[in-house]
């Protein structure tokens, strides 16, 4: 399981920017951590990989819970931090999206307990002094690959 040290939230956009840049329709991208461990901020660089227009401001969608960015392909970012658990998500119909013509990125993908997709790539990030550990884990052959095409050695 790799893992990158951002020592600034300017690295950790910039991580997520490079991950962006690989990322293809049916994507999915679970992000986990604790709150202000910078999901959100990884969530921009993937919009900013994903060639979302810069001067469009990319939040977590913590109220709304979906967002949607136009880019090279379209970016479905999803905070499902008021959630409760996957009943609430099956309620609300979000699997469509998860295999569709975009990629999703989900903040607090946990909360979808077993209703993740079978191929995904997680980010977990968490505090390290100053600075964030980005650790990466894929599932299923398209994750690995982006994962290998990520750090490739």
């Amino acid at each position: 399981m790799p893992s990158v040290e951002t020592k600034s939230s300017e690295e950790t956009v910039a991580l997520g920017a490079r991950l962006g840049r690989l990322l293809e329709p049916g994507d999915f991208v679970a992000l986990v951590g604790e709150l202000g461990a910078g999901k959100t901020q990884f969530a921009k660089g993937i919009a900013l990989g994903l060639e979302v227009d810069p001067e469009t401001p990319v939040t977590s969608p913590t109220y709304t819970i979906l967002n949607v960015y136009q880019g090279r392909i379209p970016l479905y970012h999803f905070d499902l931090y008021r959630l409760q658990g996957a009943d609430e998500v099956a309620d609300l119909g979000f699997e469509e999206y998860f295999s569709g013509d975009g990629a999703c990125v989900v903040e607090w993908a946990e909360r979808l307990e077993d209703e993740v997709p079978q191929e995904l790539l997680t980010v977990e990030l968490s505090h390290r002094g100053e600075g964030r550990c980005v650790c990466f884990h894929a599932e299923g052959a398209r994750p690995n690959a982006v994962l290998k095409a990520l750090f490739p050695c």
